[in-house]
C-alpha cells in the first residue's frame, strides 16, 4: 500500500481588525493551541530562533515583501523567490528586488534554480562576495519553463545531472546550502525513487531537506500528505523542514503526530495572505489590514518600476483578498486597475467600507 492513502484539510483562524499601531498590530490573548513549538533549529550548526520559515514563492518574497515580513517579525529565516542562478551574475546586488537586502532582514535564503550546465563555481563566488550566507537549490518547481530549462522538477528526474550540480554546490559553496524537493512524479516506484534521491542528497554533504509533502503534478491540488513526514524524516540523518498548506499553530496542532519528526516549519501561501502570521504564532495579535497592504503597495513602489510594481501589487492583493468575505470581489476590481494611482484608490474606497473579515481565510484556489 502507498504511503498515501488518505488525509484532511485542514486550516488557522484569522485574527480580528482591529485598529492597531503604526505596524498595524497590537497583542491578544494566546487561544490555547498546543502541539510542536518549533521554537529553535540548527543547520550547519547556525541557530535558527524560531525554527519557523516564509517560503520562496515566485513573484511575492521579494525585497518590498521581505522589508514588511522583517517589519513585522517573527520569522526564523526567509527564502529568496526561486532566482534564475546564471541572472546572479549580472544582477545589481543593490538595486535588483530579487537580490536586495535590507538592514535588519534577518537570515536570507538565496533559492536557486540551477542546472547542470551553469557555472555554479562562478555564480556562488558571486554570492558569497555580496555576503550571502545560505543558498537552495531549487528541485520541486514543476513549471513548463522550468522543466524545459532541465531544472526544479526535472533536475530531480535526472539522478546524474541532480548528482553534478549538489556536488558541484558543495564542493564551491562553503556555508549553509540546502534544497527544496517534493515527493517526485506521481509513477508507481515514487517511493523507492524519492529513497535514492534523498540519499544522493546527504552523500554530496547538503545541510538540510524542505519537503512540500506533493507530487510534482499536484501543483497546488488537493491537500499536501503530511502523514509522510515522519516516513521522510526516518531516511535521513539531515533535519527535514515541513512544508505545504502549514496556515497556523492551530493546523500544527491538528497535524501535531505528523509534524513532530520536522526540524522546522515553512509557511508559503498563508503567509502571503497573512504576513503577520509569523507574528502572531506564540501570542496572536489583532490587524489593521488596511495599513498592511497600504505599506506593501509602497514597498513595492519603492522596489519597482511601472509596470511591474502594478503587477506585484495585483498578486500580492489576489491572496491578502483571502481574508475578507467579499475577498473575490474585491480582488476582480483590484486586477481590471490600469494605474497605481487607480489601484490605491480602489483599495481605500475597499478599506473605507469595513470590510468583514473571514474567521478562516484559506489558499485554496490560490
Amino acid at each position: 500500500m502507498s504511503l498515501l492513502s488518505s488525509a484532511s484539510r485542514a486550516t488557522a483562524p484569522s485574527p480580528d481588525a482591529e485598529q492597531a499601531d503604526p505596524l498595524g498590530l497590537v497583542p491578544r490573548s494566546a487561544d490555547g493551541a498546543s502541539g510542536p513549538k518549533f521554537s529553535e533549529c540548527f543547520i550547519r550548526g547556525v541557530r535558527f530562533a524560531p525554527a519557523r520559515f516564509c517560503a520562496p514563492l515566485a513573484g511575492y518574497t521579494h525585497s518590498a515583501f521581505r522589508r514588511l515580513l522583517a517589519e513585522l517579525g517573527g520569522h526564523g529565516a526567509a527564502w529568496t523567490e526561486m532566482l534564475a542562478a546564471r541572472m546572479v551574475l549580472h544582477e545589481n546586488f543593490i538595486r535588483s528586488p530579487w537580490l536586495r537586502r535590507r538592514p535588519g532582514e534577518g537570515p536570507l535564503f538565496f533559492q536557486l534554480m540551477a542546472r547542470a550546465t551553469d557555472p555554479l563555481d562562478r555564480i556562488l563566488d558571486r554570492l558569497g562576495q555580496h555576503g550571502v550566507t545560505a543558498v537552495d537549490l531549487n528541485l520541486a518547481c514543476d513549471a513548463l519553463n522550468v522543466r524545459c530549462q532541465s531544472a526544479g522538477s526535472a533536475l530531480w528526474d535526472n539522478s546524474d545531472a541532480l548528482r553534478a550540480v549538489v556536488t558541484t554546490a558543495r564542493k564551491h559553496w562553503p556555508g549553509i546550502l540546502t534544497v527544496k524537493i517534493r515527493l517526485g512524479g506521481r509513477r508507481p516506484d515514487w517511493e523507492p525513487r524519492f529513497v535514492r534521491r534523498l540519499r544522493l542528497i546527504e552523500d554530496a554533504g547538503v545541510d538540510a531537506v524542505t519537503l512540500h509533502p506533493r507530487f510534482f503534478e499536484d501543483k497546488y491540488r488537493g491537500t499536501a500528505q503530511h502523514r509522510v513526514i515522519p516516513w521522510a524524516a526516518s531516511l535521513t540523518r539531515l533535519p527535514l523542514i515541513a512544508n505545504g498548506d502549514i496556515s497556523g499553530p492551530a493546523h500544527v496542532a491538528r497535524q501535531a503526530d505528523s509534524l513532530r519528526p520536522a526540524a522546522a516549519l515553512m509557511i508559503g501561501r498563508m503567509a502571503i495572505v497573512q504576513p503577520w502570521l509569523f507574528a502572531g504564532w506564540d501570542q496572536p495579535i489583532a490587524v489593521n489590514h488596511a495599513d498592511i497592504w497600504r505599506r506593501l503597495c509602497q514597498y513595492v513602489k519603492d522596489d519597482f518600476a511601472e509596470p511591474v510594481a502594478l503587477r506585484r501589487v495585483q498578486m500580492f492583493t489576489k491572496f491578502f483578498a483571502a481574508n475578507f468575505a467579499f475577498g473575490h470581489a474585491f480582488n476582480v476590481r483590484m486586477s481590471k486597475a490600469l494605474t497605481l494611482p487607480e489601484l490605491e484608490a480602489t483599495a481605500e474606497d475597499f478599506f473605507a467600507r469595513s470590510p468583514a473579515l473571514l474567521t478562516e481565510p484559506t489558499v485554496s484556489g490560490l
